[in-house]
């Protein structure tokens, strides 16, 4: 498992890279680009398993690139602009996710969330 690291040597550039190589997780940026979220949140606008959300959102946070906060039962996730001096440069290049942002208002009383 990679280990988060704060020296940006070739080889957690390398494993940085191989985290964003994956479309799945591009579109978790690409929104969280915009707001903070909630598993159940990416769960819904990204039509996938909340297991597979969290297997993303671990390597995400794994590689730094995203960090967590916790609100009751919730975990909330934010882009971590700080840890990885490209992300800012790839994360203009995502598309826009406006249309689906604005379907959190709809989910905002977690009833999408199994928890």
């Amino acid at each position: 498992m990679m280990q988060p690291v704060k020296r940006q040597d070739a080889e957690y550039v390398a494993e940085v890279m191989k985290v964003l190589g994956d479309k799945n997780r591009l579109h978790i940026l690409s929104l969280l680009k915009k707001q903070e979220l909630c598993v159940c949140e990416i769960t819904a606008l990204c039509h996938l398993s909340q297991s597979n959300v969290s297997q993303h959102l671990a390597k995400l946070r794994t590689a730094g690139l995203v960090k967590e906060r916790r609100s009751a039962q919730w975990i909330y996730y934010s882009i971590n602009e700080s840890s990885f001096p490209l992300l800012a440069d790839i994360l203009k290049v995502l598309p826009e996710q406006d249309d689906e942002i604005s379907m959190i208002r709809e989910l905002k009383d977690h009833s999408e969330c199994k928890t």
